[in-house]
């Protein structure tokens, strides 16, 4: 799976479009990467930029967009009213899609290490790139701003993390780090009391309410024994939270940035308003998304609605996506377009996975083309899908059988590992076409001289191996799911075991067929050894399917 990190670079400059032109022109150009958001501030004099891509694109475009910034602004000319230390005052990755904080974190090092060497711009590390835990504040290593920081850079203790310990007097310092992602969201009211949502706000923060002495509404402030106020924490960590009404809608709203969403869920959020709105004679009529959400956090929500329902998990991404939709009402407002929310699906746009998106009709008329691609390979891959997606069938069926109630959690795991077998294989079905094309593309490659020839024959080669190993891939998934197959022909309900023997022919028949693109494309390969070792590894996988096909054709009619 892809691993994708966002980027939030925040450039000194909000007023002069071409200069901000120029630097996310930088962005733009990195194969990889894609743009989402400029958002200028004229007062603020800056301009959030948010762009997302693979962890080597993301940060080669920060690279070039902080290179880029450093030559068009100038820091002792800058005038505005946020707080700022440089032409790129700070640069946050943020970990999106199949990867943790601790690698986006070494990414983020990687690219201050660069910026330092490079441009000689001071860099400061922040959240969780900064080992040192007095410096992991933002507020706190930029206090003191650009005008205070020639001074303040030559204290021992802030020396610089990487880059020269001399104020850079055009382009500042830069502060690049590694945190979680922000999801900015509102839940909508049936009020128009800014009053009333600032109380559901309060208790759900983080931060909570002051408390008072008598009265909590009037009564006057509580003080500690160090004269600090005293405040009643709120029900949720890692939430901010504000009420305030909005004009477009006429209504109030509670106003939440959940700054990490694997610690408070967009869910667990949505229903902590729910449970406080009552006592206010309030209701929440829904909810909106302000900006883009990662996929694993609506499709957390909708696996957390389907339990609470007693249903099984192992649906489609795309049901998860409209139960949670539903359930948060985040098309209260206005309709919820999830290819243009989910962080993933804007960055695959709409020519992803070309084969897959096609109609049946459409997949049939293709593969019988001229064309040699889709061709056996894929077609494999799909008749694997068809066959996984049978055997989570089964499972759902079985979770919702009526008497069977005590048994959905069993299916609904069933369910959802059937689903990642179908989801992987669907993915194999475009794969395969791509690395038929990726061997084409290799032969069509110049051979005029000796190192375009052998360029070429390096070429084919690799892309031989690779046309090898996802044929291979396509059959080690397939066998997978003839457990999943061979439990719901001996568990599951019964009325649905021949849609499990249908289900397990299927997968069969991908893993043969997979096996003749693995003869013929480790044919092709130089390496005779890496050959040998994937037949090997084909022929005990066709060997075991074999096997387990026995027994799920034995179970599957004892049932008839």
């Amino acid at each position: 799976m892809q691993q994708i990190i966002e980027c939030v670079p925040n450039f000194s400059e909000g007023n002069d479009l071409q200069v901000i032109k120029q630097i996310t022109d930088e962005i733009s150009k990195v194969e990889g990467v894609k743009l989402l958001d400029i958002d200028p501030g004229k007062a603020t004099n800056r301009t959030v930029v948010t762009f997302v891509g693979s962890p080597d694109a993301v940060i080669e475009a920060a690279f070039l967009a902080i290179k880029k910034a450093s030559e068009v602004i100038d820091m002792s000319k800058h005038k505005g009213e946020h707080p700022r230390m440089g032409a790129t005052d700070v640069c946050p990755l943020i970990p999106v899609s199949n990867i943790s904080m601790e690698e986006t974190a070494i990414y983020s090092q990687r690219l201050a290490k660069r910026v330092g060497a490079e441009l000689g711009i001071p860099v400061y590390l922040y959240e969780a790139a900064q080992p040192n835990h007095n410096r992991k504040n933002l507020s706190i290593i930029r206090g003191g701003e650009y005008e205070g920081f020639f001074e303040k850079i030559k204290l021992p203790e802030w020396k610089p993390d990487f880059g020269p310990a001399i104020m850079n007097e055009k382009a500042g310092a830069t502060v690049i780090g590694a945190r979680d992602f922000l999801i900015a969201y509102n839940v909508n009211l049936n009020t128009k009391s800014t009053r009333l949502a600032n109380s559901i706000a309060f208790d759900i923060r983080e931060n909570g309410r002051v408390k008072r002495i008598g009265n909590p509404i009037t009564g006057e402030i509580e003080l500690d024994a160090n004269g600090e106020q005293v405040r009643i924490p709120g029900l949720l960590k890692q939430c901010k939270a504000i009420g305030w009404f909005i004009d477009e809608y006429d209504i109030a709203q509670v106003s939440i940035n959940l700054t990490n969403y694997n610690i408070t869920s967009v869910h667990q959020c949505f229903d902590a308003c729910c449970g406080s709105a009552p006592k206010r004679g309030l209701r929440v009529t829904g909810s909106e998304l302000v900006g883009l959400i990662p996929l694993k956090a609506l499709t957390d929500a909708g696996e957390f609605y389907l339990k609470k329902q007693g249903r099984s998990i192992g649906v489609s991404e795309k049901e998860k996506i409209h139960i949670a939709v539903k359930s948060l009402g985040l098309d209260d407002l206005a309709p919820f377009d999830a290819s243009k929310k989910v962080i993933e699906y804007v960055m695959k746009g709409e020519n992803h996975a070309p084969l897959v998106q096609m109609r049946l009709n459409e997949f049939a008329d293709e593969t019988a083309s001229e064309s040699a691609a889709p061709g056996g390979g894929s077609i494999s891959a799909a008749i694997g899908a068809f066959g996984a997606a049978l055997g989570a069938m089964v499972a759902n069926l079985s979770a919702g059988k009526r008497g069977w109630e005590d048994k959905t959690s069993e299916f609904s795991d069933w369910a959802s590992s059937g689903q990642q077998i179908k989801d992987r294989l669907l993915f194999l079905v475009d794969e395969d076409t791509a690395s038929f094309n990726k061997v084409m593309a290799a032969y069509g490659l110049p051979k005029n001289n000796d190192e375009e020839k052998a360029m070429r024959s390096a070429a084919i080669d690799a892309a031989n191996t690779y046309a090898t190993q996802i044929p291979l891939q396509v059959m080690e998934t397939a066998h997978q799911g003839l457990t999943l197959i061979l439990a719901m022909a001996t568990l599951g309900n019964p009325n649905s075991v021949s849609d499990a023997g249908v289900g397990g022919l299927c997968l069969q028949t991908a893993v043969e067929g997979a096996f003749m693109n693995v003869k013929i494309n480790a044919k092709g390969l130089k390496d005779k050894a890496m050959a040998a070792g994937f037949l090997k590894q084909a022929h005990e996988i066709s060997d075991s399917t074999r096997i387990k096909m026995q027994e799920i054709l034995k179970e599957v009619n004892s049932k008839f």
